[in-house]
C-alpha cells in the first residue's frame, strides 16, 4: 500500500464523523459534503507526517471550512436556510443505517437545526464543536480567532438559545410513533378533538414547499395547526404514507402513485406533539437519499 493509499485509508474512516461535523453546522447534506471534500484536499496538501492527531485536525479543518461558507452565506445575503427547512436524514422505521446512525447521533431533529440556523456563524461552531462533539474550547478558540474563555462564552449563549427554543424529544422511539400514529389517525378521520388531544400547547407547524408556495411558512399554537385539519385530512387520505425516521425521529414518508410529495419530521415532548416539519419542495424532495425505503 502507498502512502497515499494509507492516507486515503485513515481519511475514509473519519468520514462518517467529519460529515456529523458538516451537517450539524450547516443544515445542508450537499455543503457538508462539499466541506468534507475540501478537508480531504487540503489534507492532501499537508504534510500528513506532521499531522499528530489526525481526527482531531480534520474536526479542525471541517469546521473551519464550515465557517467560512457559514460567514459567506450571510455575506452574500443569499436566501438563508433560516427561511427554508434545514435537509432532512431520512432512514427506515425498522431498520439500523450505521452511516446514518454517526449522522444523526442524539437524534439532531429538524427542529433543532432550525434553531442552529438563528446562531451566529462563531456562536453555531462553539456549540456544535463543544457540546455536540466534546472539542475543548481550548482547540475551538484558533477556529473563530476567539480566546478559550470567549468560546466558552459563544457556546453559553448559544446554550441558552437552543434551550429556549428547541423542544426536547422523547427518547422512546415507540412513544413517539404512537403519538404520530395518533395524529395520522385523526388527520384520516378530520377529528379536530382527537388531533387537540395530540398536540402540544406550544406546537410550531413549519412548511416549505420551495418555490410553489413561496418557501417556508410557520403556525404557532395549538389552535392555529388544529386549524389545519383540512389540510391534514387532503394530505391523510389522498396519499401513501410510509412510516420513516427522520433525522432519527418518528417521521412519515407521503406518496401518490409512487412519487415522493413530502416528508414529515416529528417532535415529541412528554407524549405530545411539540414540532411538525413539511418538506414538499419538489426539487429539494428530488435530492433526497432514499436509499432502503419501500415505496
Amino acid at each position: 500500500m502507498t502512502h497515499d493509499d494509507f492516507l486515503a485509508d485513515q481519511f475514509q474512516a473519519h468520514r462518517p464523523h467529519l460529515k456529523a461535523v458538516a451537517y450539524r453546522m450547516l443544515g445542508s447534506l450537499s455543503e457538508a459534503e462539499d466541506a468534507v471534500q475540501e478537508a480531504w484536499l487540503r489534507l492532501a496538501r499537508s504534510d500528513a507526517a506532521d499531522i499528530g492527531n489526525l481526527g482531531g485536525w480534520l474536526t479542525t479543518v471541517v469546521g473551519r471550512v464550515c465557517l467560512d461558507m457559514l460567514r459567506s452565506r450571510k455575506s452574500r445575503r443569499e436566501e438563508s436556510l433560516e427561511e427554508r427547512l434545514p435537509d432532512p436524514v431520512v432512514s427506515q422505521a425498522d431498520a439500523a443505517d450505521p452511516e446514518r446512525e454517526v449522522l444523526l447521533a442524539d437524534s439532531v431533529g429538524l427542529a433543532l437545526l432550525v434553531v442552529l440556523e438563528s446562531l451566529s456563524p462563531a456562536e453555531r461552531l462553539a456549540f456544535v464543536l463543544h457540546d455536540m462533539f466534546g472539542l475543548p474550547f481550548e482547540e475551538i478558540a484558533p477556529i473563530v480567532d476567539r480566546t478559550p474563555a470567549t468560546a466558552k462564552k459563544l457556546a453559553s449563549r448559544a446554550r441558552l438559545r437552543v434551550r429556549g427554543a428547541a423542544p426536547s424529544p422523547d427518547p422512546d422511539l415507540s412513544s413517539q410513533r404512537r403519538a404520530v400514529d395518533a395524529f395520522l389517525a385523526a388527520a384520516r378521520d378530520g377529528d379536530f378533538a382527537a388531533l387537540v388531544s395530540v398536540l402540544d400547547p406550544d406546537v410550531v407547524l413549519r412548511a416549505d414547499g420551495g418555490l410553489l408556495t413561496g418557501g417556508m411558512k410557520v403556525i404557532r399554537g395549538v389552535a392555529a395547526v388544529a386549524g389545519q385539519l383540512d389540510t391534514f385530512h387532503r394530505m391523510a387520505t389522498s396519499s401513501a404514507t410510509h412510516p420513516a425516521l427522520v433525522n432519527g425521529l418518528a417521521g412519515l414518508v407521503n406518496t401518490i402513485d409512487g412519487r415522493l410529495i413530502s416528508v414529515m419530521s416529528f417532535t415529541i415532548t412528554d407524549g405530545r406533539i411539540a414540532a411538525i416539519d413539511i418538506l414538499s419542495d419538489p426539487e429539494r424532495l428530488a435530492r433526497l437519499d432514499l436509499t432502503g425505503l419501500e415505496p
